[in-house]
């Protein structure tokens, strides 16, 4: 009898048994069910975020706060002219008395050249804005300010507002990124202190092969009256051929070639022909040597005449470490074919330039520079006029600023 008992008790344990574990194999079915249809709603969830455009004012305010830099710069000068006589000076055949424009290291003494506002932010998926406000001691310039496009097809990119034209390899950057403080004198003579930079709308386009090689053209308003100024409508174009190379581990050879045409101040065509070399060896990692040329010939009809001037510039900048550079550079007007009858017995040949620097830079965002300069190219109270200049120049940059073109 006890044995039967037993047996009973075993087999309704086991059915127990089995059924509980039928019904934890069943709730575990389920959640396994559960687990698939909420992943699978998020999967849909996140790619319905990543297809969204929101187009509202708030769109992602804390991921799209714009980048912002303050850039100083500024000059101790000792020149052997006066102030009001080099203000007056003249360049033959391409700078008239009184047309000179000195923005930057105008005066002998202590001068406060500008202060520089960058500001740039990604505004949506498609573009990024930029903005450069120059702060003068008796002025205020909208340097740059323009939008360019991140993500259209086949390597296009596309710019419009205001900013510094692409033409040659100097243009398009700042006085701050120059190597040298001061223009090379055919840019000045040329385009003057600002260089082209207008109102107008970019197109580049890099090609799909191995070796960098961009296209690039621009349609701009052409207010620069050195060379354009006629201001009826949108007057200036500008085309260019960008490429580079590496040769060896440690050569890179970058060139161009570039052509501005556009209608100046007597409504006749003036046209602008650039080429550009610069190669650079890599030394170590903080040590470089660089040799950047330009040579720039304008075309410029008149209404009885056409003037065909010229120039270049050639400078050797050699970069001892993370500290310490030194550099040289020759200006030069190689072409002058143009009425200089206004300047009578004065000699208007050999318009030439030399300058001398030493940097020192204790942080990449902190620079002096000690320059020496003798300038040929000047024509100061009737008299040809050879100018000896010392410069040292501080120049200081806070925030974030993005790099400059290499």
């Amino acid at each position: 009898m006890k044995k039967t008992i037993c047996l009973s008790m075993l087999v309704f344990s086991s059915l127990f048994a089995n059924d509980d574990i039928e019904m934890l194999k069943k709730q575990l079915e389920q959640q396994n069910k559960n687990m698939k249809s909420l992943e699978k709603k998020i999967a849909v969830l996140e790619q319905k975020q990543k297809q969204s455009v929101n187009t509202s004012a708030s769109f992602s305010q804390n991921a799209y706060l714009p980048d912002i830099a303050l850039i100083l710069n500024m000059s101790a000068l000792s020149r052997d002219v006066k102030n009001s006589d080099y203000e007056q000076a003249s360049i033959p055949g391409f700078i008239d008395k009184g047309e000179m424009h000195l923005p930057f290291n105008k005066n002998k003494g202590f001068n406060l050249n500008y202060a520089e506002v960058a500001m740039h932010a990604a505004v949506d998926p498609y573009f990024e804005a930029f903005a450069m406000f120059h702060l003068h001691p008796d002025e205020f310039e909208i340097g740059e300010a323009y939008v360019q496009t991140t993500s259209l097809p086949y390597s296009l990119k596309i710019k419009a507002g205001k900013f510094k034209s692409s033409f040659g390899r100097i243009n398009s950057k700042h006085q701050h990124s120059w190597h040298f403080d001061s223009q090379p004198i055919i840019y000045k003579s040329l385009f003057g202190p600002d260089g082209i930079s207008d109102p107008g709308v970019q197109a580049q386009w890099i090609a799909p092969t191995d070796t960098y090689l961009m296209f690039g053209a621009e349609a701009m308003q052409g207010t620069n009256g050195r060379s354009f100024g006629d201001n009826d409508a949108n007057n200036l174009y500008v085309g260019y051929i960008k490429s580079s190379v590496d040769i060896g581990d440690d050569l890179s050879v970058l060139g161009g070639i570039s052509f501005a045409h556009g209608k100046n101040t007597t409504k006749n065509a003036t046209n602008i022909y650039g080429i550009d070399l610069t190669l650079r060896e890599q030394l170590g990692s903080y040590s470089s040597v660089i040799w950047q040329s330009e040579f720039l010939q304008r075309d410029k009809d008149l209404e009885a005449k056409s003037d065909k001037q010229a120039g270049l510039y050639s400078e050797l900048v050699y970069q001892y470490n993370n500290n310490y550079s030194t550099g040289f550079r020759y200006d030069r007007i190689t072409k002058n074919d143009t009425d200089l009858s206004s300047y009578g017995n004065i000699d208007t040949n050999n318009l030439d330039r030399y300058t001398a620097m030493i940097e020192y830079k204790p942080f990449p965002m902190s620079r002096l520079r000690l320059s020496y300069t003798y300038d040929k190219t000047k024509v100061i109270d009737n008299e040809r006029k050879n100018v000896n200049e010392v410069m040292l120049s501080l120049n200081i940059a806070a925030g974030a600023h993005g790099a400059h073109d290499y």
